[in-house]
């Protein structure tokens, strides 16, 4: 019956979970639920949430056009800021916070950049994050330079919801064509416009012809590809949405595979429409034959947090220092977590609930303290779930008349049969369920209150050490909350130890924090010696010791001293689990303190299928680069796995330098609970500032061209990323949830797992080889080592991605294959193609593992084999001092099947010359 239960529980959680924490449902082909939020930054403007409504209501009939009468929003609710002024229409939410937001509207990344963007980690057909518009995109400033909002936020939804990717790449505008022309980067070809440089200075503006790069021989950085104001064709949306005559996604018959568009690249050369039309919401739906109605939108308030704590104290509870751990925990939380200004409430349960104490509002320290004093001292009796739900609504409907939005945080240790009759009370309730499960017998079926109502999910094992239950604790900050009254953790460790030994460490405080920084010290015998030193060598004293919780702590007054905080614990006690854990909130409301966010792709999971763990490094909404991050991962019977988390766009990281870190995770060794805690470490000259435009975003108009004539738009500001300021030091950690997996065979486990795709494929000039390298990946995915690689090559783009194995194989005896994430090279000749037509040599690689596990065909890169010539009205230039301009040369005697002297090499990514003589026939 065990195993039956657990497996009916897996199914119902595969059910409810959701992808990412988005609410959003296909409901007879209408999107419902969407969040839109505004940041608690925004001034306030009413005009916002007007602008709002009309794009939305506009996105959804050109979103119905758009998808042949399949798809339009349905309702829409728009979460308006605590300190913006009260209105009628607004209603309190219920589980709508920045959490769950599919939109978020904030100031830009950095001044001046306001373009739409859509964050997505994952690969194509996945969902995305989020959605950033600015309030200056919304109030229609910066309509010339991206377009109409109704247009552009279907543009941005293909993204979020559908996971396809731009069809231009302003990391590469221009490519060589099977035409043999240069073309710019676009779907589809039938959009006309010009190639032109357009500078300003000193308020003229000159306009000229693109000229030729003599290395590249393609146009120069600056030329752009101005498209003409009036057009005929419809495709496509992401591509340039804002043409009047753009009203499709590109299809089969209209998709430009030649582009080195990111939508190529990511999605293996297949059109956004055969994207979306894979995905589940085209299978699930029909096309409509009456229109839709508008959106509905509800406007809501964030309102004061209520949170009311339901604390396990049954019999189990003693065992392993439990009831203990989840004071020292509680505490934590009461003391540093939850903000000021917040409403808390107290329940105990055992067979039965009590209320402990009614909702309080945190002022000062006196109500934290009256918590405090309340937390329970011993426990017996069994476990009743549903009674400490029931008194928990009870304590939060004496103060509010609904419970929409309010929040439960429910820590439990034991299993309860009767824990799922309240699963249904729970989802009407609207409020908001977070659950921490301690050990592994933690009752199962809260888990699916949590998901249901949008709580986070937590776990913490019997290790002491690994300081689970306080980063469970630590991680419930407010969901609506500005970032700068939220507490960070700076670190978070333990170790056991034995009697005299030390735990001796520093930690760093950077000046994007320091306000309300605590110390807490906990331990499972005897009180410890702490010494503490400030970055200034002095000592830092006046701990507080609470004997009876094994607990101590300190809060620094003011601003804490920025630098290298260096402490030394010692144990008195054999066996002795020391932790130390410090938080500390924003110095400056208007700096944006560095935050970490941890996470895995997905909070259920059975064996084979591997995980992704994702973590995001960002000041403010700009991504941090450079930085080590380690993620520990921790099974229900406290077996830990660390992983490096990389940055480096190969394996399970999607995009190189995006400010997302990511790893495949697949050293599964139990059935069960998994939680996730990551640490990230900026040293000084190392970790610094994205000043790149965001990936995945609507594209920037340069102009039109108007009767032959370009009506340019203002040039959008640029950065140097040369020039760009690195980071002072930091440290941070983060608790990413509890995950649950299920399936797991015992061991040892059977090699299930092949090499991930290599997805960075490139390539250079080298005499008269062609060099090609590439992130090695592993035996299992990105850990480990290959056996050896397949190098394939082919005329054709299409039968190398569909037919790999039946392409012309290049000799790869003398390539040895190194570590994953290590950095590969590898030069060969071109042999002889079998196309008579072909216009270039493509290639890509496959991974093979000592199982003789194969991995995904690669990125596939692109030679030409022709020089490509200009438009007839570019085809001339003027040399640049220290510029590699050229004038183009027309090829007059090429032709299939004749020796050339040199190959244009254009790799995603890159674009290179190589010269070589072919000695055998193309």
């Amino acid at each position: 019956m065990g195993l039956l239960r657990g497996f009916v529980f897996l199914l119902v959680l595969y059910l409810l979970h959701r992808s990412n924490t988005s609410f959003i449902r296909l409901n007879n082909n209408g999107f419902e639920d969407i969040i839109i939020v505004i940041d608690p930054s925004v001034p306030e403007d009413e005009k916002i949430i007007e602008q709002i409504q009309d794009m939305l209501t506009t996105a959804s009939t050109y979103l119905f056009e758009a998808t042949e009468k399949r798809f339009f929003f349905r309702n829409v609710s728009i979460l308006v800021p605590e300190n913006w002024k009260e209105n009628p229409q607004y209603k309190r939410p219920k589980y709508e916070n920045y959490k769950h937001a599919d939109v978020i509207v904030a100031p830009p990344t950095l001044p001046g950049r306001d373009e739409p963007y859509t964050k997505q980690f994952a690969e194509c057909g996945e969902k995305g994050e989020h959605i950033h518009f600015t309030p200056d995109f919304l109030l229609g400033k910066k309509q010339n330079e991206y377009g109409p909002s109704g247009r552009l936020f279907v543009h941005e939804w293909a993204h979020l919801r559908w996971g396809v990717f731009d069809e231009y790449n302003e990391d590469q505008p221009f490519y060589s064509a099977k035409s043999k022309k240069i073309e710019a980067t676009r779907c589809s070809t039938g959009i006309s416009g010009i190639n032109r440089v357009y500078k300003c200075q000193g308020g003229s503006c000159l306009t000229r012809t693109c000229r030729v790069n003599s290395t590249t021989k393609l146009y120069e950085k600056d030329c752009q590809f101005f498209p003409d104001k009036v057009q005929t064709e419809k495709a496509s949306i992401m591509f340039m949405q804002s043409i009047d005559s753009v009203v499709e996604f590109c299809n089969e018959k209209n998709h430009n595979q030649e582009a080195p568009s990111l939508q190529n690249i990511k999605c293996n050369f297949r059109s956004t429409w055969e994207v979306i039309s894979n995905s589940e919401d085209f299978k699930n739906t029909t096309p409509m034959v009456t229109s839709p109605p508008p959106p509905v939108f509800s406007l809501l308030k964030i309102s004061q947090r209520i949170v009311c704590l339901v604390l396990d104290k049954s019999g189990s509870m003693v065992s392993d220092n439990r009831l203990n751990r989840m004071n020292q925990a509680a505490k934590q939380f009461l003391l540093q977590t939850v903000e000021n200004g917040s409403w808390v409430g107290m329940v105990h349960f055992d067979s039965t609930a009590t209320i402990i104490n009614k909702l309080i509002q945190i002022i000062s320290s006196n109500e934290r303290n009256t918590l405090l004093e309340k937390l329970p001292t011993h426990a017996q009796g069994g476990t009743s779930i549903c009674s400490g739900i029931k008194s928990a609504f009870q304590v939060i409907g004496e103060l509010y008349s609904q419970l929409d939005g309010s929040e439960i945080v429910l820590l439990t240790d034991g299993e309860d049969n009767t824990a799922s009759s309240c699963i249904d009370l729970v989802k009407q309730s609207g409020a908001i369920v977070h659950f921490i499960a301690l050990g592994k017998d933690a009752d199962e079926a809260v888990t699916q209150m949590s998901n249901i109502t949008g709580g986070s999910h937590f776990y913490a094992s019997d290790e002491a050490q690994n300081n689970g239950l306080i980063d469970a604790f630590g991680a419930l900050t407010s969901g609506n909350a500005d970032i700068s009254q939220k507490s960070l953790q700076l670190e978070s460790k333990g170790l056991t130890l034995n009697s005299t030994a030390w735990m001796n460490d520093t930690v760093i405080i950077d000046s994007t924090v320091g306000k309300d920084t605590f110390f807490l010290i906990t331990w499972d015998r005897l009180a410890p010696s702490i010494f503490l030193w400030d970055p200034n060598g002095t000592i830092m004293g006046n701990f507080t010791v609470d004997a009876a919780s094994k607990m101590a702590y300190l809060s620094i007054p003011g601003t804490a001293k920025v630098g290298t905080w260096a402490y030394n614990i010692q144990a008195k006690e054999n066996s002795e689990t020391l932790t130390i854990t410090v938080t500390s909130r924003a110095a400056n409301s208007s700096v944006p303190p560095i935050t970490v966010n941890a996470k895995m792709n997905k909070d259920i999971n059975s064996f084979p299928s591997p995980m992704i763990v994702y973590a995001e490094i960002l000041q403010g909404y700009v991504p941090v680069l450079g930085a080590n991050v380690t993620a520990f991962i921790e099974s229900q019977s406290g077996n830990t796995e660390v992983l490096e988390l990389l940055d480096n766009g190969a394996g399970a990281d999607s995009f190189k330098n995006d400010g997302v870190y990511s790893r495949y995770f697949t050293a599964y060794t139990e059935n069960g609970r998994y939680s996730l805690k990551v640490r990230a470490h900026g040293g000084t000259n190392t970790a610094r500032l994205s000043l790149r435009h965001p990936l995945n975003r609507a594209a920037y108009i340069p102009g039109w061209v108007v009767n032959g004539e370009i009506e340019a738009n203002p040039p959008r500001p640029e950065n140097n990323e040369d020039t760009q300021a690195t980071l002072e030091n930091f440290s941070r950690t983060a608790s990413g949830g509890a995950f649950v997996v299920s399936q797991v065979p015992s061991f040892p486990l059977p090699d299930l797992y092949p090499p991930s795709q290599i997805t960075d494929l490139d390539a250079t000039p080298h005499e008269d080889e062609i060099v090609l390298t590439w992130t090695a990946p592993g035996d299992d995915f990105d850990v480990g080592k290959v056996q050896h690689y397949i190098i394939r090559i082919s005329g054709s783009i299409l039968d190398l991605r569909d037919s790999f194995d039946d392409a012309l194989q290049i000799s790869t005896t003398e390539l040895s294959p190194k570590e994953a994430n290590s950095k590969e090279i590898f030069a060969f000749k071109p042999g002889n193609i079998s196309e008579e037509n072909a216009t270039h040599i493509f290639i890509a690689i496959k991974s093979i593992d000592k199982s003789n596990l194969t991995s995904k065909v690669s990125n596939i890169a692109q030679v030409a084999l022709f020089i490509p010539q200009a438009d007839s009205d570019e085809n001339y230039t003027t040399p640049t001092p220290d510029q590699n301009y050229t004038t183009p040369i027309p090829d007059k005697n090429h032709h299939s099947g004749v020796n050339i002297s040199t190959l244009v090499l254009s790799v995603v990514g890159s674009v290179v010359i190589v010269s070589i003589i072919l000695s055998t026939t193309i």
